[in-house]
């Protein structure tokens, strides 16, 4: 599997951790930033993501940010994006099963890095229930 991760200057910390932690499972293409220092704005590297998601040249998204409230806000603008910020397992689990969320945020500020790889792991592995749950996600396609 191929995962887009982006961050701004304020998800960098954990962008840099959750790289680390991924690169060995899977193949990671880097959108940036590059550093905690250089104040960069969140929505285009969220812009990025998105749109080699949905060209397929990728098979999901990782955004960071401060809170996650940002990239969130600016992933879910595009068509078939499922954007999701999850701060907890049961969220990372849900909307995988009910929502097949394909892009998940994450709050520097508010994930620590070990729940950071808790929430991963779950998000990561858990698959699309389907059934009933299709006809939900069509409509807000």
């Amino acid at each position: 599997m191929i995962i887009g991760l982006a961050s701004d200057h304020a998800g960098y910390p954990l962008k840099a951790h959750i790289y680390q932690f991924l690169k060995e499972k899977y193949i990671i293409k880097d959108y940036g930033c590059a550093n905690a220092v250089d104040s960069v704005d969140y929505p285009s590297f969220a812009q990025a993501v998105c749109e080699d998601l949905i060209e397929v040249k990728i098979q999901r998204g990782l955004l960071v940010c401060g809170s996650g409230v940002g990239m969130s806000l600016a992933a879910n603008r595009f068509k078939g994006i499922r954007a999701v910020l999850c701060q907890d397992l049961l969220t990372a689990r849900l909307s995988r099963e009910h929502n097949n969320a394909n892009v998940l945020c994450l709050g520097n500020w508010l994930v620590t890095a070990k729940l950071s790889e808790e929430i991963l792991n779950i998000w990561l592995n858990t698959n699309f229930a389907g059934g009933r749950h299709i006809d939900r996600i069509e409509m807000l396609d």
